[in-house]
């Protein structure tokens, strides 16, 4: 069984093996794709392939759509040369279910697959010519936060953006740039109107995406190099709208264990393609089944009616109150507490530590008793049922090989949010006090912990890729397993980063909760296995 369009003619061996197989007409789809595209979508990664392209799958499959998706990727072209376009754009999705069961089916809703380089000049007249097509109705992206970004680590205009700025939208080098001449292409040749939707997992995505565009829009128009009328439209709503959206699936990079499934199946070329920039990709992706998107209704052209396929439109604050509750309360969080204690008791998968009394305690306990009781109830939906799916059935699924040290990337980029909120809408409770929160300083505690590089065992580990590492990491440099110093001189050290608010979202001094997060620290530095006998402590396991 080969994975391309010769080798699904024979559908017999793929339904032998309970492949699911599309029923629509994929060549009739392409055709019509290709002459009148409605959906473009920018990334061209895992997260795409078992979701937007899963979603539209879906549509062609019920007759509601009958035309399919030009995926686009930017960041690392070999993604498109080695696996899209060797298999005929062709990919597996594998649903890992809770009860061990998987799903295998066959994604054939991409029509086209392409390459913005500007420095192409046969990909991107292509992508120019979608731009200009009136019948294209959204633009989706899943770029990752930092694809929106315009500056570096430090606040410097990144030197890609900086030329763009000066050079105009003929041939533009950096993403957003690419995209922004795009749009100005589509503005030229009719200006009718599209929405540019980011999918990407970060807070108010709408407006990261408005203001990088804007940004190019701006200084090209000052230059003299793009005219007037081009800000005007980006800045209409009613012709260029960038809706906020919410998005929730876990998609991990491709796993040895899947792809044995597979190849036991008989498929065929099934080896991942590790490329120059370090990009993980194979012919089949593997992904849990609970997904979520919600989007903010804003599309001046139309679009695609994707709520017969699970896909949440509402307004804008509802998207908000949606992320908030996902980010801040019901989901990440109890994701962070369990990287940050995962590293540091010697799990490997996520699932694992599920079946771990006292982990689970905790991020109950983060979840139910901190967390809920400041939640925003969105409405669309129900803030104590998604925790429930998510201790319950998500995160101990034990067929999605997720581990603690990839979520453990970026820590000190989502204390704040995940925990920082939670706290700050207890400060300014009448009904509550900060001193109610015992877990969520605990959590933080375990990070400072775990910013020493030795886990519960007294071994050395490797900390997770993180911006802030330099910063925050000389602030543990003297403490020593198992000569935990007096409380006051442990605080001394410690109280510049207890006041970061950049870090924890509050000033952990000033609300009161830095000595509890000091002692839980101490407690889990007197020695070997006291990680652990702190954390069954304090969840009273």
């Amino acid at each position: 069984m080969k994975l391309s369009k010769a080798g699904l003619s024979d559908p017999k061996p793929w339904r032998d093996a309970d492949y699911i197989l599309p029923v629509f007409d994929r060549e009739k789809m392409e055709a019509a794709t290709r002459e009148n595209p409605v959906w473009v979508h920018f990334g061209a990664g895992n997260i795409f392939r078992a979701f937007q392209a899963n979603l539209a799958q879906r549509m062609l499959d019920q007759g509601k759509m009958d035309r399919g998706l030009t995926v686009v990727e930017g960041f690392d072209y070999e993604i498109v040369e080695k696996q899209y376009r060797e298999h005929d754009n062709l990919s597996v999705l594998v649903t890992l279910k809770a009860d061990g069961g998987v799903e295998k089916t066959v994604i054939c809703s991409i029509a086209e697959s392409c390459i913005l380089d500007s420095g192409n000049e046969a990909e991107f007249n292509r992508l120019k010519e979608i731009f200009a097509n009136p019948s294209l109705q959204m633009v989706t992206f899943t770029i990752t936060e930092k694809g929106y970004s315009l500056v570096d680590g430090k606040g410097s205009r990144l030197p890609t953006v900086a030329a763009d700025f000066a050079a105009g939208p003929e041939k533009p080098a950096s993403y957003i740039g690419k995209v922004a001449s795009l749009l100005y292409t589509r503005y030229r040749t009719g200006a009718a109107p599209i929405a540019m939707v980011s999918t990407d997992n970060c807070s108010h995505n709408g407006d990261k995406l408005s203001a990088a565009v804007n940004a190019f829009a701006e200084e090209w128009v000052k230059n003299g190099l793009a005219e007037q009328g081009f800000l005007t439209y980006i800045q209409d709503e009613t012709r260029v709208s960038f809706p906020w959206s919410m998005i929730d699936k876990i998609t991990p990079r491709p796993d040895s264990s899947v792809e044995a499934i597979l190849r036991e199946d008989g498929l065929e070329d099934l080896d991942p393609v590790v490329t120059p920039k370090n990009t993980y990709v194979a012919p089949f992706v593997n992904a849990e089944e609970s997904e979520y998107l919600v989007i903010e209704d804003k599309f001046p052209n139309g679009r695609p009616a994707l709520e017969n396929v699970g896909v949440i439109f509402t307004d804008r604050d509802t998207v908000n109150n949606v992320e908030r509750m996902k980010v801040c309360t019901c989901l990440n969080p109890l994701h962070t507490a369990l990287a940050i204690y995962g590293c540091l008791l010697g799990f490997t998968k996520i699932s694992e530590e599920m079946k771990d009394l006292a982990l689970l305690a905790l991020v109950e306990g983060i979840g139910y008793r901190e967390g809920l009781p400041v939640v925003v109830n969105p409405g669309v939906l129900n803030p104590r049922e998604f925790i429930d799916t998510v201790v319950k059935t998500r995160i101990p699924n034990p067929f999605m090989p997720d581990t603690p040290q990839r979520i453990a990337t970026d820590t000190s980029q989502k204390l704040s949010i995940r925990f920082g909120e939670t706290i700050k809408a207890y400060m300014e409770s009448e009904k509550l006090s900060v001193s109610d929160l015992t877990l969520i300083p605990l959590v933080f505690a375990g990070w400072l912990r775990y910013l020493m590089a030795v886990d519960d065992a007294g071994n050395p580990f490797t900390l997770r890729a993180d911006p802030m590492l330099p910063e925050v990491t000389p602030y543990v440099t003297g403490f020593t397993l198992g000569q935990p110093p007096a409380a006051q001189k442990a605080m001394e050290k410690l109280r510049p980063l207890l006041e970061n608010k950049t870090v924890f979202g509050v000033d952990l001094i000033k609300c009161g909760l830095a000595e509890l997060v000091v002692n839980y620290f101490l407690e889990e530095l007197s020695g070997p296995g006291a990680v652990r006998a702190t954390l069954e402590k304090y969840t009273n396991c």
